[in-house]
């Protein structure tokens, strides 16, 4: 299997599977000098991290990261810093429980990558999913972190604006609520409505989808390149990988199409420390090439394919069966997808950060 990795001068390569010993990555081209600590990267994987509502999956993984290169303390007692050598990270598996697979071994799940994996590869690997899991994303978080310190001025943030038909009301958005809840939500009174619709959702073993809203602020103007090295054609392929997401937009996004020209063109207006912009329809970014304002991008995630209910299905021989999917399973998925879309797009920054100075020397 090819295509592990992503980005050009930042670039990351994930490996392991779901119920294999291990899962990691390796982000080759981080530059040198940077304080980087095991502690650094975990507060991140801490709120990826399974089984810490009852909202999630119940899969019980402390998700503890190991750094097994790329690093060096000059001297007793001196900070640990990366030496611009690839930096090995490494996760180890400590809950599979793969005998709940053993039903789907010669079955495809629907809304799974089961079949499509079979028909590639000849062969596929059913505890979980393998390397078409969730679970890989624990990986892309820890790259993720290493990329914020490649941006330290840079805040990148994430929530939760919709699950399933229920969305928050923009005029509550408080960041500060985001990390109070469990979905990650900025609006703390559709949250307590979420709890109550998800806890039905999960009783019914059944799913349902969501939106995820990514910012990142501090953004200089001028990263990205025309044409074929557009930031946010990058961005939305490092978003449209992530598990279970179908669908990505920059700023207005799909709304845009509502629009009238003269709604849609965020006007400007002089200011001394530059452009001053009058709204932000584009998202940060036109042409492919940052304005400096913040760079504003969401991603839709489905449902949850793994459910109680059972579904009409195939076997490896092509005859028709019915398939239940038993396993601990994200009555929302979006929940956990939303450190992941943080990651994401840290990591496509830093790559055009460095390309955009190695390229103009700033």
């Amino acid at each position: 299997m090819s295509h592990n990795s992503f980005g050009h001068l930042f670039r990351v390569t994930t490996f392991g599977e779901s119920h294999g010993p291990a899962l990691g990555c390796v982000v080759d081209g981080c530059p040198p000098g940077l304080t980087l600590t095991e502690a650094d990267i975990q507060v991140f994987l801490d709120r990826r991290r399974p089984g810490q509502s009852r909202f999630t999956t119940q899969r019980q993984e402390p998700d503890r990261v190991r750094i097994l290169s790329g690093v060096f303390a000059d001297g007793e007692g001196a900070p640990q810093r990366t030496t611009g050598t690839p930096i090995a990270l490494m996760i180890d598996n400590v809950d599979q429980r793969s005998k709940d697979y053993g039903d789907i071994a010669t079955k495809y799940r629907p809304g799974h990558a089961d079949y499509t994996y079979e028909a590639k590869y000849g062969i596929r690997d059913y505890r979980g999913g393998g390397r078409s899991s969730a679970r890989e994303t624990a990986a892309r978080v820890a790259a993720g972190a290493v990329a914020r310190l490649a941006i330290p001025n840079v805040q990148v943030r994430g929530a939760l604006v919709q699950v399933g038909p229920h969305r928050i009301d923009r005029a509550r958005w408080d960041w500060a609520e985001v990390e109070r809840n469990p979905f990650f939500c900025p609006d703390p009174v559709v949250a307590a409505l979420w709890a109550d619709y998800l806890d039905g959702i999960r009783k019914q073993g059944s799913s349902v989808g969501a939106v995820i809203e990514l910012v990142a602020e501090g953004v200089l103007a001028g990263w990205g390149a025309p044409v074929y090295g557009k930031l946010d054609a990058d961005l939305a392929a490092a978003l449209m990988s992530i598990n279970a997401v179908k669908g990505v937009e920059i700023g207005d996004g799909f709304a845009a199409a509502d629009l009238t020209g003269e709604a849609n063109a965020d006007e400007m207006r002089g200011g001394n420390e530059g452009p001053r912009f009058l709204s932000n329809h584009a998202g940060g970014i036109l042409g492919g090439i940052t304005t400096g304002q913040p760079v504003v991008a969401r991603f839709a995630v489905k449902p949850t394919s793994s459910i109680l209910t059972p579904r009409q299905t195939i076997d490896r021989d092509g005859a028709d069966t019915d398939l239940l999917t038993k396993g601990r399973h994200d009555p929302c998925v979006g929940i956990r997808a939303v450190p992941v879309g943080e990651a994401m797009m840290a990591c496509v920054l830093a790559d055009h950060f460095l390309r955009h100075r190695g390229q103009t020397g700033r």
